[in-house]
Protein backbone atom coordinates (compact mmCIF):
# COMPACT_ATOMS: atom_id res chain seq x y z
CA UNK A 1 0.00 0.00 0.00
CA UNK A 2 3.11 2.01 1.11
CA UNK A 3 4.07 2.31 -2.41
CA UNK A 4 1.06 3.11 -4.10
CA UNK A 5 0.20 5.89 -1.64
CA UNK A 6 3.56 7.54 -1.03
CA UNK A 7 4.57 9.16 -4.69
CA UNK A 8 1.09 10.34 -4.97
CA UNK A 9 0.94 12.26 -1.33
CA UNK A 10 1.67 15.65 -2.67
CA UNK A 11 -1.11 15.25 -5.18
CA UNK A 12 -3.42 15.10 -2.49
CA UNK A 13 -2.91 17.80 -0.07
CA UNK A 14 -4.53 20.59 0.49
CA UNK A 15 -2.54 23.88 0.74
CA UNK A 16 -3.08 27.98 1.55
CA UNK A 17 -5.97 28.81 0.31
CA UNK A 18 -7.42 24.61 -0.54
CA UNK A 19 -10.45 23.26 1.79
CA UNK A 20 -9.88 22.93 5.61
CA UNK A 21 -11.12 18.95 5.43
CA UNK A 22 -9.14 16.18 4.73
CA UNK A 23 -10.66 13.32 2.38
CA UNK A 24 -10.57 10.89 5.13
CA UNK A 25 -11.73 10.99 8.99
CA UNK A 26 -8.80 10.42 11.18
CA UNK A 27 -11.15 12.18 14.37
CA UNK A 28 -13.59 9.17 14.66
CA UNK A 29 -13.34 6.75 17.04
CA UNK A 30 -14.65 2.94 16.51
CA UNK A 31 -14.87 2.23 20.60
CA UNK A 32 -18.31 3.34 20.91
CA UNK A 33 -19.33 1.09 17.53
CA UNK A 34 -17.41 -2.22 19.00
CA UNK A 35 -19.05 -2.14 22.19
CA UNK A 36 -22.41 -1.94 21.01
CA UNK A 37 -21.17 -4.70 18.61
CA UNK A 38 -20.13 -6.74 21.27
CA UNK A 39 -23.38 -6.13 23.89
CA UNK A 40 -25.45 -6.72 20.52
CA UNK A 41 -23.90 -9.46 19.38
CA UNK A 42 -24.31 -11.77 22.61
CA UNK A 43 -27.47 -10.64 23.55
CA UNK A 44 -28.56 -11.91 19.79
CA UNK A 45 -27.91 -15.16 20.53
CA UNK A 46 -29.71 -15.00 23.91
CA UNK A 47 -32.93 -13.83 21.86
CA UNK A 48 -32.78 -16.16 19.08
CA UNK A 49 -32.22 -19.05 21.19
CA UNK A 50 -35.37 -18.26 23.66
CA UNK A 51 -37.38 -16.72 20.96
CA UNK A 52 -37.70 -20.69 19.08
CA UNK A 53 -37.97 -21.81 22.59
CA UNK A 54 -40.88 -19.54 23.60
CA UNK A 55 -42.07 -19.73 20.17
CA UNK A 56 -42.97 -16.34 20.36
CA UNK A 57 -43.14 -14.15 17.01
CA UNK A 58 -42.55 -11.15 18.98
CA UNK A 59 -39.43 -12.25 20.82
CA UNK A 60 -38.07 -14.34 17.44
CA UNK A 61 -38.83 -10.59 15.60
CA UNK A 62 -36.82 -8.76 18.20
CA UNK A 63 -34.41 -11.37 17.87
CA UNK A 64 -33.84 -11.17 14.79
CA UNK A 65 -33.88 -7.58 14.56
CA UNK A 66 -30.85 -7.72 16.80
CA UNK A 67 -29.03 -9.74 14.50
CA UNK A 68 -29.68 -7.30 11.68
CA UNK A 69 -28.12 -4.62 14.42
CA UNK A 70 -25.10 -6.95 15.04
CA UNK A 71 -24.63 -7.36 11.11
CA UNK A 72 -25.24 -3.41 10.68
CA UNK A 73 -22.98 -2.41 13.83
CA UNK A 74 -20.06 -4.57 12.37
CA UNK A 75 -20.40 -3.18 8.71
CA UNK A 76 -20.46 0.47 10.49
CA UNK A 77 -17.56 -0.48 12.76
CA UNK A 78 -15.92 -1.18 9.19
CA UNK A 79 -16.87 1.63 6.96
CA UNK A 80 -15.52 3.64 9.74
CA UNK A 81 -12.23 1.96 9.64
CA UNK A 82 -12.39 1.67 5.91
CA UNK A 83 -13.21 5.72 5.93
CA UNK A 84 -10.30 6.52 7.65
CA UNK A 85 -7.92 5.48 5.04
CA UNK A 86 -6.24 8.55 3.14
CA UNK A 87 -6.59 9.06 -0.20
CA UNK A 88 -4.70 7.12 -3.11
CA UNK A 89 -3.20 6.59 -6.66
CA UNK A 90 -6.78 4.64 -7.10
CA UNK A 91 -9.24 6.20 -5.08
CA UNK A 92 -8.02 10.15 -5.52
CA UNK A 93 -11.09 11.24 -2.73
CA UNK A 94 -10.60 8.77 -0.40
CA UNK A 95 -13.15 6.83 1.42
CA UNK A 96 -15.39 8.66 2.46
CA UNK A 97 -18.51 6.99 0.67
CA UNK A 98 -18.13 3.69 2.61
CA UNK A 99 -19.96 4.72 5.55
CA UNK A 100 -22.67 5.62 3.01
CA UNK A 101 -22.75 2.64 1.50
CA UNK A 102 -22.85 0.63 4.49
CA UNK A 103 -25.93 2.82 5.89
CA UNK A 104 -27.65 1.82 2.79
CA UNK A 105 -26.88 -2.05 2.81
CA UNK A 106 -27.86 -1.68 6.50
CA UNK A 107 -31.25 -0.25 5.29
CA UNK A 108 -32.22 -2.86 2.81
CA UNK A 109 -30.96 -5.60 5.11
CA UNK A 110 -34.11 -3.79 7.16
CA UNK A 111 -36.62 -3.75 4.99
CA UNK A 112 -36.35 -7.52 4.12
CA UNK A 113 -36.79 -7.94 7.86
CA UNK A 114 -39.78 -5.60 7.65
CA UNK A 115 -41.22 -8.17 4.68
CA UNK A 116 -40.44 -11.38 6.79
CA UNK A 117 -41.86 -10.49 10.04
CA UNK A 118 -44.67 -8.88 8.37
CA UNK A 119 -45.57 -12.24 6.92
CA UNK A 120 -45.09 -14.24 10.16
CA UNK A 121 -47.58 -12.04 11.57
CA UNK A 122 -50.50 -11.93 9.16
CA UNK A 123 -49.91 -15.88 9.20
CA UNK A 124 -50.13 -15.93 12.72
CA UNK A 125 -53.29 -14.05 12.58
CA UNK A 126 -55.06 -16.83 10.88
CA UNK A 127 -53.10 -19.54 12.91
CA UNK A 128 -52.55 -18.85 16.04
CA UNK A 129 -49.52 -20.16 18.28
CA UNK A 130 -49.20 -20.91 21.47
CA UNK A 131 -46.33 -18.76 23.12
CA UNK A 132 -45.01 -19.15 26.62
CA UNK A 133 -45.68 -15.44 27.82
CA UNK A 134 -43.28 -15.99 31.14
CA UNK A 135 -40.37 -16.31 29.19
CA UNK A 136 -40.65 -13.49 26.65
CA UNK A 137 -41.37 -11.00 29.77
CA UNK A 138 -38.49 -12.26 31.37
CA UNK A 139 -36.12 -12.30 27.80
CA UNK A 140 -37.57 -8.61 26.47
CA UNK A 141 -37.10 -6.43 29.75
CA UNK A 142 -33.18 -7.89 29.63
CA UNK A 143 -33.08 -7.10 25.73
CA UNK A 144 -34.80 -3.55 26.60
CA UNK A 145 -32.25 -2.51 29.31
CA UNK A 146 -29.57 -4.00 26.62
CA UNK A 147 -30.91 -1.69 24.03
CA UNK A 148 -31.29 1.47 26.36
CA UNK A 149 -27.89 1.19 26.81
CA UNK A 150 -27.38 0.68 23.17
CA UNK A 151 -28.88 3.85 22.33
CA UNK A 152 -27.50 5.86 25.00
CA UNK A 153 -23.75 4.98 23.80
CA UNK A 154 -24.45 5.78 20.09
CA UNK A 155 -26.26 8.95 20.77
CA UNK A 156 -23.04 10.56 22.42
CA UNK A 157 -20.62 9.15 20.15
CA UNK A 158 -19.95 11.03 16.60
CA UNK A 159 -22.68 12.46 14.43
CA UNK A 160 -22.95 10.96 10.93
CA UNK A 161 -24.83 9.54 8.31
CA UNK A 162 -23.23 5.77 9.64
CA UNK A 163 -23.65 6.16 13.21
CA UNK A 164 -27.03 7.19 12.45
CA UNK A 165 -28.35 4.02 10.42
CA UNK A 166 -27.10 2.20 13.33
CA UNK A 167 -28.69 3.69 16.28
CA UNK A 168 -32.24 3.87 14.39
CA UNK A 169 -31.37 0.09 13.77
CA UNK A 170 -30.98 -0.55 17.89
CA UNK A 171 -34.14 2.28 18.23
CA UNK A 172 -36.14 0.01 16.17
CA UNK A 173 -35.09 -3.01 18.09
CA UNK A 174 -35.58 -0.48 21.45
CA UNK A 175 -39.43 -1.25 20.41
CA UNK A 176 -38.71 -4.18 19.33
CA UNK A 177 -38.18 -5.11 23.29
CA UNK A 178 -40.72 -2.91 24.92
CA UNK A 179 -43.72 -4.91 22.15
CA UNK A 180 -42.38 -8.16 23.28
CA UNK A 181 -42.41 -7.08 26.79
CA UNK A 182 -46.06 -6.30 26.43
CA UNK A 183 -46.75 -9.36 24.41
CA UNK A 184 -45.26 -11.41 27.30
CA UNK A 185 -47.64 -9.86 29.71
CA UNK A 186 -50.73 -9.89 28.02
CA UNK A 187 -50.22 -13.38 27.05
CA UNK A 188 -48.95 -14.55 30.82
CA UNK A 189 -52.40 -12.70 32.05
CA UNK A 190 -54.82 -13.15 29.26
CA UNK A 191 -53.89 -16.04 27.60
CA UNK A 192 -54.84 -13.78 24.00
CA UNK A 193 -52.32 -14.95 21.79
CA UNK A 194 -53.36 -12.22 18.95
CA UNK A 195 -51.11 -9.75 20.65
CA UNK A 196 -47.45 -11.66 19.38
CA UNK A 197 -48.50 -10.81 15.59
CA UNK A 198 -50.33 -7.37 16.20
CA UNK A 199 -47.33 -5.69 18.27
CA UNK A 200 -44.85 -7.46 15.76
CA UNK A 201 -46.61 -5.60 12.86
CA UNK A 202 -46.77 -2.32 14.72
CA UNK A 203 -43.18 -2.64 15.44
CA UNK A 204 -42.49 -3.22 11.88
CA UNK A 205 -44.30 -0.11 10.58
CA UNK A 206 -42.01 1.62 13.03
CA UNK A 207 -38.92 0.42 11.36
CA UNK A 208 -39.96 0.67 8.38
CA UNK A 209 -40.43 4.44 8.53
CA UNK A 210 -37.05 5.41 10.60
CA UNK A 211 -35.42 2.79 7.81
CA UNK A 212 -36.82 4.77 4.94
CA UNK A 213 -35.19 7.93 6.04
CA UNK A 214 -31.42 6.52 5.91
CA UNK A 215 -32.42 5.20 2.85
CA UNK A 216 -33.26 7.90 1.01
CA UNK A 217 -30.38 10.13 2.68
CA UNK A 218 -27.72 7.64 1.91
CA UNK A 219 -28.97 6.59 -1.34
CA UNK A 220 -29.21 10.42 -2.65
CA UNK A 221 -25.39 10.56 -1.34
CA UNK A 222 -23.96 7.91 -3.47
CA UNK A 223 -25.87 8.86 -6.61
CA UNK A 224 -23.83 12.30 -5.92
CA UNK A 225 -26.81 14.43 -5.49
CA UNK A 226 -26.87 18.14 -3.88
CA UNK A 227 -26.46 18.08 -0.62
CA UNK A 228 -29.92 18.79 1.24
CA UNK A 229 -29.34 22.27 3.51
CA UNK A 230 -28.06 23.91 -0.02
CA UNK A 231 -30.20 25.57 -2.43
CA UNK A 232 -28.32 25.03 -6.12
CA UNK A 233 -30.30 27.60 -7.41
CA UNK A 234 -29.25 29.86 -5.32
CA UNK A 235 -25.79 29.02 -4.91
CA UNK A 236 -25.82 30.06 -9.13
CA UNK A 237 -27.81 33.06 -8.54
CA UNK A 238 -25.41 34.19 -5.89
CA UNK A 239 -22.22 33.56 -7.73
CA UNK A 240 -23.66 35.66 -11.01
CA UNK A 241 -24.32 38.48 -8.73
CA UNK A 242 -20.77 38.79 -7.78
CA UNK A 243 -18.93 41.69 -9.20
CA UNK A 244 -16.67 40.57 -12.45
CA UNK A 245 -19.26 37.61 -13.06
CA UNK A 246 -21.35 37.87 -16.41
CA UNK A 247 -22.45 34.02 -16.24
CA UNK A 248 -21.82 30.72 -14.69
CA UNK A 249 -22.44 27.34 -16.72
CA UNK A 250 -21.47 23.47 -15.96
CA UNK A 251 -22.16 23.94 -12.21
CA UNK A 252 -21.91 21.03 -10.01
CA UNK A 253 -22.26 21.01 -5.84
CA UNK A 254 -22.25 17.17 -4.02
CA UNK A 255 -20.60 15.70 -1.28
CA UNK A 256 -17.28 14.41 -1.11
CA UNK A 257 -17.48 12.69 1.80
CA UNK A 258 -21.03 12.79 4.09
CA UNK A 259 -21.23 16.38 5.83
CA UNK A 260 -18.68 17.76 3.43
CA UNK A 261 -19.95 19.61 0.52
CA UNK A 262 -17.57 20.26 -2.80
CA UNK A 263 -18.25 22.53 -5.90
CA UNK A 264 -16.80 22.32 -9.23
CA UNK A 265 -18.53 24.98 -12.19
CA UNK A 266 -17.19 27.55 -15.08
CA UNK A 267 -17.27 31.57 -14.37
CA UNK A 268 -17.16 33.49 -17.16
CA UNK A 269 -15.65 37.08 -16.71
CA UNK A 270 -15.19 40.09 -18.51
CA UNK A 271 -11.04 40.17 -17.92
CA UNK A 272 -9.05 38.07 -16.86
CA UNK A 273 -6.53 39.60 -14.97
CA UNK A 274 -9.51 40.41 -11.93
CA UNK A 275 -9.45 36.69 -11.58
CA UNK A 276 -7.62 36.28 -8.24
CA UNK A 277 -9.70 38.83 -6.74
CA UNK A 278 -13.35 37.49 -7.73
CA UNK A 279 -12.08 34.19 -7.01
CA UNK A 280 -11.37 35.31 -3.42
CA UNK A 281 -15.07 36.83 -3.39
CA UNK A 282 -16.32 33.88 -4.42
CA UNK A 283 -14.94 31.25 -1.76
CA UNK A 284 -15.96 33.86 0.40
CA UNK A 285 -19.33 33.81 -0.24
CA UNK A 286 -19.73 30.03 -1.10
CA UNK A 287 -18.26 29.58 2.82
CA UNK A 288 -20.43 32.24 4.29
CA UNK A 289 -23.96 31.79 2.59
CA UNK A 290 -23.35 27.69 1.64
CA UNK A 291 -20.98 26.39 4.30
CA UNK A 292 -19.18 25.44 1.08
CA UNK A 293 -15.14 25.60 1.06
CA UNK A 294 -14.03 22.99 -1.66
CA UNK A 295 -14.24 25.45 -4.58
CA UNK A 296 -13.06 23.75 -8.14
CA UNK A 297 -13.41 26.87 -10.79
CA UNK A 298 -12.27 27.33 -14.48
CA UNK A 299 -12.25 31.19 -15.47
CA UNK A 300 -13.40 31.96 -19.06
CA UNK A 301 -13.42 35.07 -21.23
CA UNK A 302 -17.37 36.13 -21.61
CA UNK A 303 -18.52 36.76 -24.56
CA UNK A 304 -19.62 40.00 -25.86
CA UNK A 305 -22.97 39.09 -25.94
CA UNK A 306 -22.83 37.74 -22.46
CA UNK A 307 -20.92 41.03 -20.26
CA UNK A 308 -23.17 43.13 -17.88
CA UNK A 309 -23.96 46.31 -18.63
Amino acid sequence: MQADTAPSAHLHEHRDGDAHYQHYTVQRSQSVLAWSLALTLGFAVVEVVTGFMSNSLALISDAGHMVTDAAALGLALLAQIIAKRPPSARHSFGFGRAEALAAFVNSLVLLVLVGWITYEAISRFTHPEQVHGATVFVVAALGLVINLVLAWMLSRGDSNMNTRAALVNVLGDLLGSVAALVSGAVIYYTGWMQIDPLLSLFVALLILKSTAGVLRESYHFLMGGVPEQIDYLKVGADLEKLDGICSVHDLHVWDMSPGQPALIGHVEITDLARWPDILHNIKAMLLEKHGIDHITLQAEVAPQSHAKF
